[in-house]
């Protein structure tokens, strides 16, 4: 009983003593990078990692400035771990890699080309093992829950922000003054933003708008002020009711779950861990649990979409082809679009790993042979016919890539243009609406 008090004494003894030998050795892992990434989905998925590892005493702490975190462990044989968290927006994440005071970039948006050339040094920043995307948000336009407008196109969107649209009652509803709130410059959402919705339209945001490091006190002021109109990520809500966005011809879709898993909603965006070539073991160990199905799970429950498999309904609709209200009539469509590297019939990074999640999906509802159709889509031509025979040739990659996970297509089909999701006047937009959809009998 006395030897039994002793070692619960010293287990005791330890435990207080975590703080001060976890900061007396170096951080196992650091992280910098995005708020949206950062503020809660990073530190959920260090503490799951680190649970599934066996690690015990696992706790989170507030760091040295505000919107850091660190958290702190146990491993399996009693170490001390310490686990370091930023969260003050993408850039500076790709500068902290770069500088050697990371080990991973989080990110709301992909790395550019000029980053990706600054730090070549890490290897292809740019490759499918560096990019890494462990979720999926939409950047929400959000109100206060009183104010009655239900959609704004784009190019309102980009007119209100840039302060050229300064009444509610210019959209068609009252409440007088409209008041701003933005991230600031260094939040991969605000350059999401900035890339979806002002620059397409030559705008920049107005010198009015607030400005705000983190996402959560955005949301807040919105919910305060009955004449708001800000931005966040799909997690961070908290009540504020969100618009339906419409681009280009397409009809106005809200940020619903299923419209943002397949990247169709127009300010659908992906979330990424960024490694370098040479990772250090604890990083490729948080990369592939984020990518795992725990690692998915904690994704979604801190409010983002998950990208998990899952089989959903589609309404028939008039404007549907004919071959398509057939297929929504008798088949569901998988909550994913596979997507392409530009000016290319090679799927993108994303869609690489969304294939081994299709093919695993059929291989357990049984449906590797004959029950799967593959539609493709595709941006206007100036060249008659030439849409459908593009599409036709992306759905045509997708089926090769799952044929060699062994799964056996029933049909390929291209709908060239048909039903876009985007407009069709910039790049960003065609890329959008060149899309395979998978379709399950």
């Amino acid at each position: 009983m006395q030897r039994s008090f002793g070692m619960r004494g010293r287990f005791l003894l330890l435990l207080c003593l975590l703080p001060a030998l976890a900061c007396a050795a170096p951080a196992q892992l650091r992280i910098q990078g995005s708020n949206t990434v950062g503020s809660a989905l990073a530190p959920a998925l260090v503490e799951g990692l680190l649970s599934a590892r066996g690690a015990t005493a696992v706790q989170r702490q507030p760091g040295a400035a505000a919107n850091e975190q660190v958290v702190r462990a146990l491993d399996s044989r009693g170490q001390p771990i310490r686990i370091e968290i930023a969260a003050h927006g993408t850039r500076t994440g790709f500068r902290a890699l770069g500088d050697g005071r990371a080990d991973i970039a989080s990110a709301s948006r992909p790395i550019s080309l000029q980053e990706a050339a600054q730090l070549g040094g890490l290897g292809d920043l740019r490759s499918a093992a560096s990019e890494q995307v462990i979720g999926l948000d939409g950047v929400a336009i959000i109100l206060h829950p009183d104010n009655p407008l239900e959609h704004l196109s784009l190019e309102q969107l980009a007119q209100v922000f840039a302060g050229t649209v300064q009444r509610w009652e210019q959209l068609g509803v009252p409440g007088g003054d409209i008041h701003l709130y933005a991230r600031d410059e260094r939040s991969g959402t605000f350059e999401t933003f900035d890339s979806l919705v002002l620059q397409p339209q030559q705008q920049h945001l107005a010198s009015q708008a607030k400005r705000f490091e983190s996402a959560d006190a955005l949301v807040a002021q919105v919910l305060a002020d009955p004449h708001g109109i800000g931005f966040s990520g799909l997690g961070s809500l908290h009540g504020a009711r969100a618009l339906a966005i419409a681009a280009g011809d397409a009809p106005a879709l809200a940020p619903s779950r299923d419209l943002i898993a397949s990247e169709d909603y127009p300010l659908s965006r992906r979330l990424y861990f960024y490694l370098p070539a040479r990772p250090t073991p604890y990083a490729q160990a948080l990369a592939d649990f984020a990518q795992s199905a725990a690692g998915q799970a904690i994704v979604a429950a801190q409010g983002f979409v998950a990208q998990q498999i899952q089989a959903v309904p589609v309404p028939v609709q008039a404007e549907q082809p004919p071959y398509y209200r057939t297929l929504a009539g008798a088949a569901e469509r998988l909550n994913v679009s596979f997507r392409f590297q530009p000016d290319s019939a090679r799927l993108d990074n994303k869609a690489l790993r969304d294939v081994q999640r299709v093919a695993s999906y059929l291989r357990e509802a049984g449906k590797l042979q004959g029950s799967v159709v593959l539609v493709g889509f595709g941006d206007s031509k100036d060249t008659p016919g030439r849409a459908a025979l593009l599409s036709r040739l992306r759905a045509m990659a997708v089926r090769r890539e799952l044929a060699r996970l062994g799964v056996q297509a029933q049909q390929v089909m291209g709908m060239g243009d048909a039903l876009p999701v985007a407009g069709n006047a910039q790049v960003q937009e065609r890329l959008r609406n060149r899309r395979v959809e998978v379709w399950v009998y």
